[in-house]
């Protein structure tokens, strides 16, 4: 059985993977809400993020751009941060 990660591990798992969608710019939003947000992140956020990256891309980016309705189960104040865009850098 392999050994679980550690929270550190995690999180640089989850940055590689907000950073490398397949789309820049899903990388430039999925990632750069990881930059923005990461440091405050407990167990419960990282958690939720690690779900929002197994999900598809255009569904997070229409999540985030208030053009898809949010399902219950990603709402809450993490999406209301990831809607609020001012994270993009470009």
């Amino acid at each position: 059985m392999p050994e679980a990660l550690t929270f550190d591990a995690r999180l640089a798992r989850a940055k590689f993977r907000a950073w490398h969608r397949g789309t820049r710019e899903a990388d430039y939003m999925i990632g750069g809400y990881f930059d923005r947000y990461h440091a405050s992140w407990q167990e419960s956020e990282l958690a939720w993020f690690e779900r929002l990256l197994d999900q598809d891309d255009v569904d997070v980016m229409a999540w985030a751009m208030g053009t898809q309705p949010v399902p219950p189960d990603f709402g809450g104040a993490m999406m209301k941060a990831m809607q609020k865009l001012d994270y993009v850098t470009i």
